[in-house]
């Protein structure tokens, strides 16, 4: 574990995010580190993948900045996202193994689990349950699959009742 860190007097700390996915890298992206408290890391950057892609319940595009939130002990990632502009469009929360931090490469393993959560907070959303089941996760790390799925349920709760602004404080 890397220690605790403000970003530096010269400058911010750029590192890059390695989102992996059933054992292999399904994007890496530079971000910006805007906090890591020895728990939870919080990093910047930009919509990463080429154009827009549109969920049906909001769209990312170029322009989009996300403030994502890692956590070191914790089976899951919130991702605050907001336009160009400012506008909050909402959180998208991913559920993932702790966070890992290394030489400069933030490390994430997602499990397939989502969760939308709009910026009002009246639509909440959980996404890809189809693909958790279908990964076989279950079968091959039954552990992980609880806690991934506890994650779940953890989130959602949050979102329905006070909202995940606490959690990111």
């Amino acid at each position: 574990m890397s220690a605790p860190s403000e970003p530096r007097a010269g400058g911010p700390e750029e590192l890059v995010v390695a989102l992996a996915k059933a054992g292999r890298t399904k994007i890496r992206y530079p971000a910006e580190l805007v906090r890591d408290d020895g728990v939870r890391l919080t990093v910047r950057a930009p919509w990463a993948a080429p154009g827009a892609r549109d969920f049906g319940f909001v769209r990312f595009e170029p322009g989009d900045v996300f403030t994502e939130h890692y956590w070191r002990d914790r089976w899951f990632a919130v991702k605050e996202v907001r336009t160009g502009d400012g506008g909050l469009k909402g959180w998208y929360c991913d559920i993932t193994r702790p966070a890992v931090l290394a030489d400069g490469v933030l490390a994430v393993e997602d499990l397939d689990l989502d969760l939308w959560v709009s910026a009002d907070g009246a639509t909440v959303l959980r996404l890809d349950e189809d693909e958790f089941e279908a990964s076989g996760l279950a079968e091959r790390d039954p552990a992980a699959a609880g806690a991934a799925a506890s994650a779940l349920d953890e989130l959602e709760r949050l979102a329905r009742s006070e909202g995940l602004a606490p959690l990111l404080i």
